[in-house]
C-alpha cells in the first residue's frame, strides 16, 4: 500500500519539499508519495485530525505551525523539546511523534567543510524558529557567544534568554550597529527572510572580511544579495539550499529508515533553481 507523506503549512506553494522527497522515492522505487497541504493558523487542529483520517504515514511542519504543533504531539524527541518547536512528524496507527531536523540540517554544512565552531563569536540575524534551531545548533558545537540582532528587540529579547539557558553568553544587539561591528564575530547568520526573491540584505556587509563565515538560511535565490556581497569580500560562504537539503534527508531517513540519495535530492533542488 503506498505510503503518503507530506508538508503543511500557509503560505505552501512555494515549498520545494515535494519536489525532492518524490524523486528520492522513485529513485530508490519507494511506493510513497508527498504532498503540500495547506493548513491556515487558526485550523491546525481541524488540520491534522483530517490528516490522521486518511492515514497520513508523516509529514514535515513549516511556518507558522511548527510551535503550535509540539502540543498535538504524543512523544516529543530531545531536540524537539529543547527547541520548543517541530518540523518533521511520524504517525503510528494515530501516535504522533514529533522531531526537529532543523538542527542539525542547520549544522550539517559546517561540518561538512570541516569547520570547528567551538569558542567562536556569532552574529545572529533574526530571531523566529529558525533562529531557536540555530541557537541550540551553536550550542551543540561549543560556540563562545551569540549577538542577536533584529527588527524588534523584544523578539530578540526572547532569544538571548533561550541562548542563556543552553548554557551560551548571548545578547541584544541594535540591527543599525550590527553591520558596523561585523567584523568582530567569526559566523554571520541570516535567520529572516531578508533576501527572499532576491530583495535587500539584512545588515550592511561592509565590515565583513575573508575570516567571516556567511551563512544565509534563505535558498530562493541561490545567491541572496548577503551572499553576494559576501562572496565579493572573499569571506567563506554557507548556501540555504544546503540546510534544507541536510534537514530534509534526515526526515526522509526517520520515515523510511533508510539513507536518503544525497546527490539525486541535490539534483532535483538545484535543478529547480
Amino acid at each position: 500500500m503506498t505510503k503518503t507523506y507530506a508538508v503543511i503549512g500557509d503560505p505552501i506553494d512555494h515549498s520545494l519539499s515535494p519536489a525532492l522527497h518524490n524523486p528520492a522515492f522513485a529513485f530508490l522505487r519507494l511506493d510513497c508519495t508527498y504532498i503540500a497541504y495547506r493548513i491556515p493558523k487558526g485550523e491546525l487542529d481541524d488540520g491534522v485530525k483530517d490528516l490522521k483520517k486518511i492515514g497520513i504515514a508523516g509529514f514535515n511542519v513549516t511556518i507558522p505551525h511548527k510551535i503550535d504543533m509540539m502540543r498535538l504531539l504524543d512523544e516529543a524527541d530531545e531536540e524537539c523539546k529543547t527547541v520548543g518547536a517541530t518540523n518533521t512528524v511520524v504517525n503510528t496507527d494515530g501516535h504522533l511523534k514529533g522531531y526537529n531536523t532543523d538542527v542539525d540540517g542547520f549544522l550539517d554544512p559546517i561540518r561538512k567543510r570541516k569547520i570547528d565552531c567551538k569558542g567562536s563569536d556569532v552574529l545572529l540575524i533574526g530571531a523566529g524558529g529558525a533562529a531557536r534551531a540555530i541557537v541550540a545548533g551553536f550550542a551543540k558545537e561549543k560556540v563562545r557567544k551569540i549577538t542577536v540582532t533584529n527588527r524588534t528587540q523584544e523578539r530578540a529579547e526572547e532569544i538571548v534568554r533561550f541562548a542563556r539557558r543552553l548554557g551560551l553568553e548571548s545578547e541584544y544587539l541594535d540591527l543599525v550597529k550590527a553591520g558596523d561591528t561585523a567584523a568582530n564575530f567569526r559566523f554571520i547568520v541570516n535567520a529572516t527572510s531578508v533576501g527572499l526573491k532576491g530583495m535587500g540584505c539584512p545588515i550592511s556587509t561592509k565590515n565583513i572580511t575573508k575570516d567571516s563565515i556567511v551563512y544565509d538560511i534563505v535558498y530562493m535565490p541561490v545567491e541572496t544579495p548577503l551572499i553576494q556581497q559576501s562572496k565579493e569580500k572573499r569571506a567563506v560562504i554557507i548556501y540555504g539550499w544546503e540546510m534544507l537539503l541536510a534537514q530534509a534527508m534526515k526526515s526522509f531517513e526517520i520515515w523510511t529508515g533508510v539513507p536518503a540519495p544525497y546527490e539525486a535530492m541535490k539534483l532535483t533542488l538545484l535543478g529547480r533553481f
